[in-house]
């Protein structure tokens, strides 16, 4: 049974798709008897023992984060909890009747004529199909083998909501999806009523879904009561505690190896008890520092800068892109400048189907614009991570892809390193290296593409969806590799806390091909991508305003309204200069004041006024005389 097909689905409820829509109104969560139960379940592949005693319970309402190291076992946890797969020991327990729907990071849709035959497998009634499919933006009638990234994951997530399932199990759900789409998946995932498991890269995800989070590290699950928002926080307690008691135990351990190096013998029972007392302590001990050192046994990553002395990288004029579709013109880029200098890191940011990619392309000269040019510094060292890692040959080895031209060793940032000791860094074992690249997980071709790609000195580092299948803690160490990387960094990703963390602004599309930057990372360039997109709303609102009115002849004499306020001026001067001549006349008189002083103020207020209303109409007029002589020559 394929990976797509694997998991119990429910048969359609007849109730209609309205009713799961994310604004629905659900039943606060209350205490649930659990839906799953599992204890101390016990699971080894091969001679590895993966899981030594897992016991955890879910309930409806509750949607938890599933975090560790790759390779931890996550994904075969959910496949043991959906039935595909049986422990070798210890007890699972389910709900009688409930039902799984498992969205997998890499569906297969062998066997499947339409998207719609996919996603309604199973379903009584075709019409949940069609709705979901609806909601996730896909044609129904579309071949699956046609499908992008995106578009397989949203057929998908469409198939496991429209089977209405008790269980929701999503590994790496975000997967290729933009950032709108996230935001979807958020909404209905928060409206969802039954359980839901998820194990993801995307932290911003995560802690904006879960309720609490399942820590799965050496064989066990330790379970939050909060959601992945607080995890650092718990995680850390959790590991202080246990340091206490490391040193709590390597100081008695200390004293019994003390006890033993003195050569008591060990024949007597008390002796006997204290003997076993001590490989157990030393077995404890050992498991503590396993534990500690679980967080941070991650790849550990390096970028190394070639030399560069021009401050000015990539400079972009007038560039302008557009393609020729079937649906229409696909504008990339319209008169687009953009200086790109030594230092900056730029994320470059939107929706699926905006053109990022293509967009790095022409900045990169691998696509000739249709118009305006761009310049490369000389000294241009480019580093390119795409994201489907086509530089990866599925027949070749890890050793052979690390070392193509054969040998023991390889040059990591000009110094002469061992595969196996380079390859450690990120964290293949020595025997995996002669394991082949196509029977690589989706995180361990990730890894190995960094691999590679970051043994070269670059002055351009570009990363196109480099956080596709990475671990938390890799993602981390990552993170901290492109904070002190030195060189320029061009970053694609739908990442938002990855974003947040790394890139010091951002590119995004206005639309139509036009492209705005902003400051700062992800969510700081929201605030700005809205003002910018009002401007050049209230922009393109007034150009067109303009281009309607019609032209105004030019203006070759004063205005009828001009003429005539100077018509009013001729006569209100004489008049105002009349009527100042008399008051002053009357004020002369030297006894007003002593027959009538109320006469007197009145006449003295007066003349005061008219005075300046005098000399503002003299300046009237001589602004419009000015304005006369101006249009007349």
């Amino acid at each position: 049974m394929s990976d797509a097909r694997a998991g119990r689905l429910a048969p359609a409820r007849r109730r209609p798709p309205l009713a799961r829509r994310p604004g629905t109104r659900y039943l606060a969560r209350m205490a649930q008897p659990p839906l799953i139960s599992l204890s101390d379940v016990r699971l080894s592949l091969g001679a590895k023992p993966l899981f030594e005693g897992v016991t955890l319970s879910l309930s409806k309402g509750e949607r938890a984060a599933l975090v560790g190291r790759n390779g931890a076992g996550k994904s075969t946890l959910m496949r043991i909890i959906s039935e595909q797969m049986e422990a070798d020991s210890g007890q699972v327990w389910r709900q009688p009747g409930t039902t799984y729907a498992t969205v997998v990071q890499e569906p297969r849709f062998d066997g499947y004529a339409t998207v719609l035959d996919y996603v309604s497998e199973g379903l009584e009634y075709t019409y949940m199909a069609e709705a979901e499919l609806m909601e996730f933006g896909v044609d129904g009638a579309a071949d699956p083998a046609t499908l992008s990234g995106g578009q397989q994951r949203r057929v998908a997530l469409a198939r496991a909501f429209a089977a209405e399932p008790d269980v929701i199990l999503l590994d790496e759900p975000t997967n290729h999806l933009d950032v709108p789409m996230i935001e979807y998946l958020e909404g209905r995932l928060k409206a969802f009523s039954g359980v839901v498991l998820v194990v993801s890269h995307d932290r911003r995800f995560l802690e904006n879904i879960s309720t609490n989070t399942l820590w799965l590290r050496q064989g066990l699950v330790l379970k939050s009561p909060d959601g992945y928002v607080k995890f650092d926080q718990w995680a850390e307690a959790i590991e202080v505690e246990e340091e206490r008691q490391l040193k709590r135990v390597s100081t008695q351990l200390k004293a019994e190896q003390h006890w033993l190096s003195r050569g008591v013998t060990g024949r007597r029972k008390r002796n006997q008890g204290r003997l076993a007392k001590l490989h157990e302590m030393r077995a404890t001990h050992g498991a503590m520092r396993a534990a500690l050192n679980d967080r941070k046994n991650t790849a550990e990553f390096s970028a190394g800068v070639g030399d560069s002395m021009s401050k000015k990288v990539i400079e972009a004029k007038g560039l302008s892109k557009t393609f020729d579709t079937p649906n229409g013109p696909l504008v990339i880029a319209r008169d687009l400048s953009l200086k790109i200098l030594r230092g900056d890191r730029i994320g470059i940011i939107g929706p699926n189907g905006a053109g990022k990619t293509t967009l790095v392309r022409l900045l990169l000269g691998e696509i000739e614009p249709d118009e305006g040019s761009v310049r490369h510094a000389k000294t241009l060292d480019v580093t390119y991570l795409d994201q489907t890692r086509d530089t990866l040959d599925p027949k070749d080895t890890i050793w052979e892809a690390l070392a193509p031209s054969g040998g023991d060793s390889l040059m990591v940032q000009g110094q002469q390193r061992h595969i196996a000791a380079y390859a450690k860094d990120f964290l293949f074992k020595p025997e995996q290296l002669r394991q082949p690249v196509g029977a690589l997980s989706g995180g361990e071709r990730n890894r190995l593409a960094l691999a590679i790609g970051l043994a070269k000195p670059s002055t351009l580092l570009v990363m196109d969806e480099p956080t596709n299948d990475l671990d938390l803690q890799t993602l981390d160490l990552l993170e901290d590799m492109l904070l002190n990387y030195e060189g320029t960094l061009l970053l694609v990703s739908h990442d938002r806390a990855f974003l947040d963390s790394t890139v010091t602004s951002c590119l995004c599309p206005l639309g139509d091909g036009k492209w705005v930057q902003t400051a700062g990372g992800w969510t700081d360039a929201q605030d700005q991508l809205a003002h910018a997109r009002d401007r050049e709303t209230a922009s393109n609102a007034g150009k067109a305003k303009a281009a309607e009115a019609p032209k105004a002849k030019p203006q070759t004499k004063l205005s009828f309204k001009d003429e005539h306020r100077q018509k009013e001026i001729n006569a209100l001067i004489p008049e105002l200069q009349a009527e100042i001549a008399a008051l002053e006349k009357a004020l002369a008189d030297a006894d007003l004041y002593a027959r009538d002083p109320k006469a007197f103020q009145a006449k003295s207020d007066r003349v005061g006024a008219a005075r300046s209303e005098l000399e503002a109409a003299e300046l009237e007029w001589l602004e419009i005389e000015e304005k006369r002589e101006t249009l007349a020559g």
